[in-house]
């Protein structure tokens, strides 16, 4: 490793398995570090919940953890650093964050914890108050409309790499770090209004949610083949590797577009199975509540009948 730009650590050997996950503690780690307290404030919120007796499904736990890890293996490892000098390996640490990350963590149903976790009463009680006030407001609504989340996720892709604004941000580790938090940030909204696990601002139908989902397909497709189709280098920064690492530009170039075209793919059919699974629960539990609510009128009817027929016999009698 050598010293990069103001303090953060750049790599000197091409890269491997092994290189590539070395844990990394540099200027940058900011973003790990910012990544682990998020896990421990979600954590606390779990223990909160089992202290009032309130059960919180494991799953969530466990896919929020697991999203934590992946934000760590791709900010706290020697891939920031390779990310900074390998198109391919950029790609890779902002697909994980925006697609692999964002779900796992929005799986986790944090706001929903944080509002039933989060004191009701005290003068902690701000905290709530401030959450809740934040998403019923007019930009909350905003952000979260479909239209928008789907435009700043898909958009970011052409609006970053087709023009100067990468290459800008990529000349200090503060707007690469920038733009990765932008990365998981646009991923967050999105797949936080597919999956309607939280309290969301802006709530639409499974069927809208799936539509929501499947539309950003295409746009995905087209960007990772005009990646790949490029016959030139589609941005600066990549152009000055290592002579010594034997990396052809073009051709790390080109596997920077197949990783956006398998993240964009696989991931969302996963997306999607997980929606439509919810849309069939969510159908199963509202014919059982429309069952039980038959059952309970029919007994009532039932025992109106049965008091009609004794009123009848006691006149009768």
């Amino acid at each position: 490793m050598s010293s990069g730009m103001d303090g953060m650590r750049m790599p000197v050997d091409p890269p491997s398995l092994l290189t590539l996950f070395t844990p990394q503690i540099d200027i940058t780690s900011v973003f790990p570090a910012s990544a682990l307290i998020a896990l421990a404030l979600y954590l606390r919120g779990v223990h909160a919940l089992r202290r009032r007796g309130v059960r919180w499904p494991w799953r969530r736990t466990v896919n929020f953890t697991l999203g934590i890890v992946t934000v760590l293996l791709v900010t706290a490892t020697q891939v920031m650093g390779y990310a900074m000098m390998l198109f391919s390996i950029h790609m890779l640490q902002k697909m994980v964050l925006a697609v692999v990350s964002a779900m796992l963590i929005m799986l986790g149903a944090p706001v929903a914890l944080a509002v039933r976790a989060l004191p009701r009463r005290g003068s902690a009680v701000i905290w709530r108050r401030l959450l809740v006030l934040g998403m019923r407001s007019r930009t909350a609504k905003l952000l979260t409309h479909p239209v928008i989340t789907t435009t700043l996720f898909i958009g970011s892709l052409y609006g970053f790499y087709f023009t100067p604004a990468f290459d800008v941000l990529m000349r200090h580790w503060a707007g690469s770090l920038l733009m990765l938090a932008f990365f998981l940030f646009t991923g967050l909204l999105a797949f936080g209004g597919a999956f309607g696990l939280d309290p969301w601002p802006h709530r639409v139908s499974a069927p809208l949610r799936l539509v929501e989902l499947v539309v950003p397909g295409p746009l995905h497709a087209f960007f990772a083949v005009a990646v790949m189709m490029a016959s030139t280098p589609l941005v600066q920064t990549f152009r000055d590797v290592p002579a010594s690492w034997g990396v052809d530009v073009m051709t790390d170039q080109l596997a920077a577009g197949n990783i956006v075209w398998g993240f964009g793919e696989v991931p969302t059919i996963i997306a999607v199975a997980i929606v439509f699974w919810q849309w069939v629960r969510s159908d199963e539990r509202r014919a059982r509540a429309g069952d039980k609510r038959a059952e309970v009128e029919l007994e009532a009817y039932n025992a109106q009948l049965a008091r009609l027929a004794a009123g009848q016999r006691r006149t009768t009698g």
